[in-house]
């Protein structure tokens, strides 16, 4: 896990995200207990309150659970969740901010596809 302590994003958000790209990656693999808050704060001198903070956001969007007594648990079907997620996310964030560059380029639909054919996009 990577945090930048003097970043824009808070803390508690860099936690929800660095667990997240555990989660997408396979690192957390579904089912399996992620790092708990006290061995978390330990290792990077953060309070357990911003910790738990970060991992109740991923409660809240399903993608990991409580088990009382035992932990945080990565649940099923949250990497699949992840991908469709990011997914939207570029669609709607990146591809269409790029898309709508090529067209005040007057960048033709028929230039972007055959970059795309040639191998841009595997």
């Amino acid at each position: 896990m990577n945090f930048n302590f003097e970043g824009e994003a808070p803390l508690y958000q860099q936690v929800a995200d660095e667990i997240s790209e555990g989660i997408f990656n396979g690192s957390y693999e579904e089912g399996t207990q992620i790092p708990s808050t006290t061995e978390i704060s330990k290792m990077y001198k953060i309070n357990p309150a911003t910790i738990l903070k970060g991992m109740n956001k991923l409660v809240e969007e399903n993608l990991i659970e409580k088990r009382r007594g035992l932990g945080m648990f990565v649940k099923p079907e949250a990497q699949k969740k992840l991908l469709e997620k990011r997914k939207t996310e570029f669609i709607n964030h990146k591809l269409l901010s790029v898309l709508e560059e090529a067209k005040k380029l007057n960048i033709s639909q028929a230039q972007l596809i055959n970059l795309i054919e040639r191998g841009y996009i595997k």
